[in-house]
């Protein structure tokens, strides 16, 4: 088992990219089959769902355009609970098919908020779809239409996802060694 270090933590591997990718291209086959003849607006969340979005994006095969969104929740290991825009949506979402599209969903509040401030917008529906979902700490109702994997709850880096900043750029995923 491969084990690599950043900052103060030991990360072992947990889902390798070959496995990433399968996970992804399911994803997208049912995308392409659910929103056929909907031009959807896909909105990734950044920074943490970069490498997802563009995995995604080669395998859908539908008309669709893309746009991004960047929120912060996160300090280090553990999430604010307080969700912040950063950078906001420009786009007219009126009458549109729009597809969130998330690295992790963890409590659930990111999201509900995302759907909250798209739901001022008028789109005709807001779907969500993320690589990663952590069932059991989801604290808020939410509807997740297309989910990759689910995981336990770990802290976990790489394919886009980070410890302070780092490990985004790992091809696999990785998760926390306890000491």
């Amino acid at each position: 088992m491969k084990v690599i270090q950043i900052k103060d933590k030991k990360f072992a591997i947990s889902i390798p990219e070959s496995e990433i990718l399968k996970r992804v291209d399911a994803v997208a086959q049912r995308i392409n089959h659910d929103l056929e003849g909907k031009n959807p607006l896909f909105l990734p969340v950044l920074n943490g769902s970069f490498m997802f979005a563009a995995d995604l994006m080669k395998r859908i095969t539908i008309p669709c355009e893309i746009s991004f969104v960047k929120l912060a929740s996160y300090q280090g290991t553990t999430s604010t609970g307080k969700v912040t825009e950063v950078i906001g949506i420009n786009e007219d979402l009126s009458g549109r098919t729009v597809v969130i599209v998330e690295d992790i969903v963890e409590s659930g509040l990111t999201m509900k908020r995302m759907i909250e401030t798209l739901g001022t917008r008028a789109p005709a529906s807001v779907q969500i779809c993320t690589l990663l979902q952590k069932p059991e700490k989801l604290e808020v109702e939410l509807d997740i239409d297309y989910v990759a994997m689910e995981i336990p709850n770990d802290f976990i880096v790489g394919y886009g996802l980070d410890y302070d900043q780092q490990g985004r750029n790992l091809p696999d995923i990785y998760t926390l060694v306890a000491e």
